[in-house]
This record gives C-alpha cells, structure tokens and sequence, in this order.
C-alpha cells in the first residue's frame, strides 16, 4: 500500500508531462490515490497528457475545466467533482502561476498595476480561492499544498512573479490559522527551478539556472521533477499530521547557504 492509499487528490496546473503537476499526479497514482485534474487554458491538452499517467490510456483521471480567477467556475467545482465520482476530497495540489511577460525579465519598475494585480490574482490568491471552492468536500479535513518559489529574496528577472510567491507564503500560513480548526493543513514546497513550459517563458531563466545548478550543495537538475512530486504527495499524505503553515525546501539546498552565484 502506498501512502496515499484510499486518498481522492485534486491536482491542478498539468498542462504536458513537463508539469510539475503532471508528477504529481503521477507519484499520487503510484501512492495509491484516486486523481481529478483540473486545466486551463487547454483542457484538450490536459486530457491527452492524461493518458501517460500510470492509470493508463484506457483509464486517465476526469479532467475538469477551470480557470481559477473565474468566481463562476470556482462556484461551480464542487458540483462538477461531484458529477465525476467526487463526492469529497482529502487533498488539494495548488501547481498554478501565472504573469505577463511585463512582469518579468527586468521590467519590474516599469510593470502597470493592471498586469501585477493579474500576477498575484492568478498566483497568489488563487490558493486561497481554489481551497475555499473545495472546502464543501473536506468536511474530515485533508491537506492543501502549493507550489513554492522562495520569496525571501529578489531573483534575477523574476520580478513581479517574486512579489507575488510572497503573497502565495503568506496567504498559506493565513490560510492554516483559519483552516486548522477544520482539520485542513496548509503547506508549500519551494522547488528550485525546473524546465517547465512556464520557466522557459521567463526572460533570463538560463542564467538561473546555471546559477542554482553550480551552487546547491546536493546538486540540482531541473530536468528531474521527482524530488519535489514526492514532497508533494509526502505533504498530501498522512505523514505530516502535525505540520500546517510551512514551506519544504527541494532546491539542492541552495536557500540554506546564502550562496546565489
């Protein structure tokens, strides 16, 4: 048995088998949990990456549409879930960012309050606005997890998408004063940087990742997202029962030794 044996996960942000979230479905499937996804922009997309998940072509995971700034479409998830065999949930897997191109590469001085409200929208308080859309099926409590980028410092060319992980720290630990109560644990994992479709889109990204791949002290291979899909599903399981309002580092341990280049 895995360790997400009779778990029913959410997990959003898969887009191709790149995602960060596709492993984590991927890795919560080996743990024995039953998956749902959720896409936008392209749920066609996410319905074809679906089928590499260990469940097979035959069998992929229900894919539900959702644009997570949409109130209608919030309003309208439990129901959805509830339509495709999802009569409750034990975890949320918050994978979602996003930012116009003004808000990175180095333009933060000159990034319009219209495009950095888009950016915290998106990153930031959707974390709050999924997990309020799933609460309805987590009436015994579970846990939510997001993923992180470590926000205590100002990366090269990530700008206004930093300000807004700030955000994403800081609405997780509100977030698991409000929840606790209610038996739901809220945590984030702080990834070091990995060739997702959405890194590639962020201006200078090489020149991070040439950075954190000399500098982390275990190493750090951003083509290898199976340290942090198993964070995630360790976090999403029943081994943290105690642990609300923290963020797990698997960066190569770059964050602890102050080294940035």
């Amino acid at each position: 048995m895995g360790i997400l044996e009779g778990k029913r996960i959410l997990v959003t942000g898969v887009l191709t088998d790149a995602s960060i979230g596709f492993h984590v479905a991927r890795v919560a499937q080996e743990q024995g949990a039953e998956v749902v996804l959720t896409a936008y922009p392209r749920p066609t997309l996410t319905q074809r990456t679906a089928k590499r998940l260990p469940t097979g072509p035959d069998n992929p995971p229900p894919v539900l549409e959702l644009d997570v700034t949409d109130a209608d479409q919030l309003g309208a998830l439990a129901g959805n879930l509830r339509d495709v065999g999802f009569d409750s949930l034990d975890g949320v897997m918050h994978a979602i960012a996003f930012a116009p191109q003004t808000a990175l590469g180095g333009n933060f001085l000159e990034t319009p309050w219209e495009d950095v409200a888009t950016a915290v929208h998106a990153s930031a308080y959707s974390l709050k606005s999924l997990t309020m859309a799933c609460m309805p099926l987590m009436k015994e409590g579970g846990s939510v997890v997001g993923l992180d980028f470590d926000a205590t410092k100002a990366w090269p060319v990530y700008d206004w998408m930093g300000v807004a992980k700030a955000g994403l720290e800081s609405c997780a630990r509100y977030l698991a004063k409000y929840l606790g109560p209610q038996g739901i644990r809220v945590n984030l994992v702080a990834a070091g940087p990995l060739a997702t479709m959405a890194a590639k889109s962020i201006p200078g990204f090489d020149g991070t990742v040439e950075m954190w791949t000399q500098a982390a002290p275990l190493g750090w291979d951003t083509k290898n997202s199976e340290p942090t899909a198993r964070a995630c599903a360790a976090l999403l399981s029943d081994w943290f029962p105690a642990t609300t309002g923290e963020i797990v580092h698997v960066d190569g341990g770059l964050h602890a030794i102050g080294a940035t280049s």
